[in-house]
């Protein structure tokens, strides 16, 4: 079957939701427009997602060049390297300088989305979400084995987060976190981000538990469709939002001139 220009611009509008929305659920310190290309940079906390410069309209393409040098300019200025994170919503003529200018592909993400009103909850007892925030950064840390350096930039982005959000923390018998898991709900829409099993208790089916527990909580308050960002890579990750229901909506891929720290 062809694909229609009606088809096209509705999966666009699609995209823009929730790049919107991940957007909120995970907010930069700063973000400034040029033109339709957001300049989302977090000197505090080294995730790529913000620190790095969003396309969000295909169409954009006027004075690339000279757009790119200016956006180097500012991320220099913010003592990170210059990363453009690429969706469908990015020009193919931005995605050829790309190319030309030196700039690799790396850690390609699958962005999923999962109908809630499908799915079974039945089984699952309601945990009720912690809300000291400097717990969950302490617990966060711990299980994705970051720094504590990092828990001030950290616990900001969560105090700055605008939709309902719900912090999930599981310990283990002796006190110690053993995973984690943060749901944003914004209306029928929720995200579920920063999940993270310790090392040493994976294939427990521990991860799973807590995406569902997640997942129960906001279709409980409201939230139709959720969606999860994971790496093309983490074939457990897949294996585990598949099985739950998720399916891929569409995929974006950073560049970089150079090897950026993996977040």
């Amino acid at each position: 079957m062809a694909i229609t220009e009606a088809d096209s611009a509705s999966k666009l509008a699609v995209i823009r939701r929730l790049e919107a929305v991940g957007f909120r659920a995970f907010p930069a310190t700063h973000t400034v427009f040029d033109g339709t290309w957001a300049v989302r940079l977090t000197p505090a906390f080294p995730a790529k997602r913000l620190n790095s410069v969003n396309p969000l309209d295909p169409s954009d393409h006027a004075r690339i060049a000279e757009r790119v040098q200016a956006a180097e300019r500012r991320f220099a200025e913010a003592g990170r390297s210059l990363v453009f994170r690429l969706s469908p919503l990015a020009s193919p003529e931005l995605v050829a300088f790309l190319d030309d200018a030196g700039f690799r592909a790396f850690d390609e993400t699958l962005v999923m989305t999962c109908d809630l009103e499908k799915a079974d909850f039945a089984d699952l007892v309601d945990r009720i979400p912690i809300h000291d925030v400097q717990r969950y950064v302490a617990a966060s840390l711990a299980v994705h084995e970051r720094p504590a350096s990092l828990g001030n930039g950290l616990q900001r982005i969560l105090e700055d987060i605008a939709p309902q959000k719900a912090m999930f923390v599981r310990q283990e018998a002796c006190g110690s976190p053993e995973a984690v898991a943060l749901a944003i709900n914004e209306r029928e829409l929720a995200g579920i981000l920063d999940v993270a099993v310790a090392k040493s208790r994976r294939g427990h089916g521990i991860g799973r538990d807590l995406v569902r527990t997640a997942l129960r909580h906001v279709h409980l308050r409201g939230a139709k469709t959720a969606w999860v960002q994971v790496e093309a890579d983490n074939e457990a990750g897949l294996r585990l939002y598949r099985s739950l229901g998720f399916s891929e909506a569409y995929r974006y891929i950073y560049r970089a001139r150079f090897e950026t720290e993996r977040s």
